[in-house]
């Protein structure tokens, strides 16, 4: 996730975080271990296109002309902005340089993932806690950018 990579980088280098809304916003973070898990087990549940419409069950993305579909991946959970900077600045063991924002035109307080067609095409999941994600994401970032 672009928030992620970016506040950790600065949070490292001591420069400021934007936190936009003041902090009020919901995002769904998913671990990119758990995305490329998904699309995997996608690989193998091959769209077929339908005799008729009647055929696609409720809650499917499957495209009534043509053999593909719109699949979310995700954690299906949505997690406040500054518990996630909260847990990002524990798992760095040090505070961020907070800039309290205003909400960004167009910007929504809230979004999330519905990944149930994902369980239901391929009984998988994203099951990755953002804490974790978190710990694994800086890991690499200490690892690779020697920090």
């Amino acid at each position: 996730d672009m928030a992620l990579f970016k506040f950790t980088d600065a949070i490292l280098n001591d420069r400021p975080i934007d936190i936009y809304n003041h902090g009020e916003m919901y995002r769904d973070f998913t671990y990119v271990e758990d995305l490329v898990r998904g699309i995997r087990l996608l690989i193998d549940a091959v769209p077929e296109r339908p005799a008729s419409r009647d055929e696609i069950a409720e809650g499917d993305s499957l495209s009534p002309v043509a053999p593909y579909r719109i699949v979310n991946i995700g954690n299906s959970d949505k997690v406040k902005l500054l518990d996630f900077v909260d847990a990002l600045e524990a798992e760095l063991g040090r505070p961020a340089q907070r800039n309290y924002m205003e909400m960004q035109k167009g910007d929504v307080p809230a979004t999330w993932a519905d990944a149930s067609l994902l369980q239901s095409l391929t009984g998988y999941r994203p099951q990755t806690d953002v804490c974790e994600g978190i710990a694994k994401f800086v890991a690499w970032f200490r690892d690779y950018y020697g920090k």
